[in-house]
């Protein structure tokens, strides 16, 4: 019987590993719960049909006999490392990470898949909300697979923690030429024809995008562009000591701090003009000097001893301007 073969298969992946086998009698009950019925004899032969098609079914013989599936197509230290790349993985919105982990799940044991369900748990990052990442993804492939343009709006987060349209809603069109991963997230390397320029925009803030029947421009900027050059200069990494700060900035870089921790962060009103923001940031030359290059929007607050490495840090640099080579 066909059916039988199928339920056979399922059962053997769903409920065997090598720490759990099945024996002729339990695999006889448990495709009683399909309402089919079996002898032992017929289990044999239908295991025997399913090595010949190629399955990796394993015969334990001894005191616990039984079969138990072996190799398959992801074993599951790379099911775990998929797992962490799902869940640590910013653009990936809670739910559809809940859902790839979900079909990662079923390419394993129910019983190897609780070791799965146990990293699930692990994470506490800030994820986008934006579902349509996924398809932004398809959409750029696409486009650049068929050598043309792409329009999209471009969004900005606002001190409201809502997504708005830049340029008064108007389209964007540029080329497509790359996709890259930094800093968490997802970015599209692109040539804009009016700017006569390589330009990137973040996977996750755009919207309604489309394919245009106009070929790709640009060719010859990109017939020698080092992406990861490019990566390096354009987006920074920083490092040094954690540490709590509060920072009082101005209602237009609210989006900043959004989109690096989230929008369950709290950004506190200062008054019409300001908020206040604690977050944990590594204490590093580089935060210095990131938070020098907002200028007069962004203000550290403290803890003290932050606020005066910061002006020791503005010191040394206006001492190295004091004297004239």
């Amino acid at each position: 019987m066909k059916k039988k073969l199928l339920y056979l298969m399922q059962i053997l992946l769903e409920s065997t590993d090598e720490a759990h086998v099945m024996s002729a009698a339990d695999i006889c009950k448990a495709l009683e719960a399909y309402g089919i019925y079996a002898e032992r004899k017929s289990i044999y032969t239908d295991i025997e049909a399913l090595c010949d098609w190629g399955m990796d079914i394993v015969q334990v013989k001894g005191r616990h006999s039984g079969y138990y599936v072996g190799s398959r197509d992801f074993e599951l230290p790379e099911l775990k490392l998929l797992v962490d790349a799902v869940q640590s993985s910013k653009f990936i919105t809670t739910r559809k990470s809940e859902e790839l982990i979900k079909k990662l799940e079923s390419l394993t044991s129910k019983h190897e898949a609780r070791l799965l369900q146990r990293q699930v748990f692990i994470y506490n990052r800030p994820k986008t909300g934006n579902e349509t990442i996924f398809y932004n993804v398809d959409y750029i492939h696409t486009a650049i697979l068929e050598n043309v343009q792409i329009q999209f709006q471009y969004t900005e987060w606002t001190e409201k923690k809502k997504l708005r349209v830049k340029k008064g809603g108007a389209f964007y069109q540029v080329s497509p030429w790359a996709l890259t991963w930094s800093d968490e997230n997802y970015y599209l390397i692109a040539y804009d024809a009016e700017k006569e320029a390589i330009r990137y925009y973040r996977v996750d803030k755009m919207k309604n995008v489309s394919l245009l029947s106009e070929h790709r421009l640009g060719k010859t900027m990109f017939q020698n562009f080092d992406l990861a050059a490019f990566a390096k200069k354009t987006f920074s990494m920083y490092g040094g000591r954690d540490e709590e700060v509060v920072l009082v900035c101005k209602n237009a870089i609210a989006g900043v701090f959004l989109d690096r921790y989230g929008t369950d962060i709290m950004l506190i009103p200062v008054d019409e003009e300001h908020f206040k923001v604690k977050v944990l940031v590594a204490v590093s030359p580089q935060f210095f000097g990131w938070v020098t290059g907002l200028g007069d929007m962004i203000e550290i607050a403290g803890p003290e001893n932050v606020v005066e490495e910061y002006r020791n840090y503005l010191k040394n640099i206006l001492k190295s301007y004091s004297c004239p080579y």
